[in-house]
């Protein structure tokens, strides 16, 4: 199977070209960014898909991160997984970036847990916890850092996403230390593209997948000031 992954979440603009029969990455590309995902796309995927030496119509999928994650950075990912589909004729599915996060440390060692966290702002995280099987321990839910921390009460646990470092400046002192802390800016795209693989369309839709309301909001449209009826 031959899947493109797409990720534009977080701090990163990346995408993959994954062949499961090989076992490889054929083509990859990542730019660390914060800003500028609609105009820098387009074009990494062009890159990506002529390194390849593919064309769409020859891929088998198409995988993108739904979040969480930056509320215009998913718009950007989740349209160009959608159209390129919709072009070539191909399901696309979604990846949680929660999930994506833990993917690398899942079976690593089955008895530690990841608890994957990314920065939600106002000393909030969006977290889950895995078993090192890939069982979920706690539901992917946004929460005080606090709250996250205590929430992993079953033992020292794999630190991995952009609020890693976060949460570690935190542990407290009386709880095991975490066995690692990984705080990339956003997933490995290649754990994208794996993930969207193993993915079953029909449950795995690419739409955003948030935990709370995002916190761009339309602008008011002008009022227009009523006119008194005419006789």
């Amino acid at each position: 199977m031959l899947i493109l992954a797409i990720d534009t979440a977080l701090n990163a603009c990346a995408a993959a070209v994954l062949d499961t029969e090989s076992g490889r990455l054929i083509a990859q590309e990542s730019q660390v960014m914060q800003r500028g995902h609609a105009e820098a796309l387009m074009p990494l995927i062009g890159r990506v898909i002529a390194a390849s030496s593919l064309s769409f119509a020859s891929l088998d999928r198409i995988a993108v991160t739904t979040g969480p994650g930056s509320f215009t950075g998913l718009r950007v990912g989740i349209s160009a997984a959608r159209g390129i589909a919709l072009a070539a004729d191909k399901p696309a599915v979604g990846v949680t970036t929660l999930s994506a996060y833990a993917a690398g440390f899942v079976s690593r060692n089955g008895e530690v847990p990841v608890l994957s966290a990314i920065d939600a702002r106002h000393d909030h995280v969006y977290f889950q916890i895995v078993a090192g099987d890939g069982t979920e321990l706690a539901r992917p839910q946004v929460a005080f850092i606090g709250e996250a921390i205590s929430a992993c009460r079953f033992g020292a646990p794999y630190l991995v996403g952009n609020a890693a470092n976060i949460l570690a400046d935190r542990w407290p002192k009386d709880l095991p230390a975490p066995v690692a802390v990984d705080a990339q800016p956003a997933p490995d795209i290649a754990w994208v593209a794996w993930l969207g693989a193993a993915a079953q369309p029909e449950l795995a839709p690419p739409r955003p997948f948030y935990l709370r309301a995002p916190d761009a909001k339309p602008a008011d449209l002008p009022r227009v000031a009523a006119q008194p009826a005419r006789p």
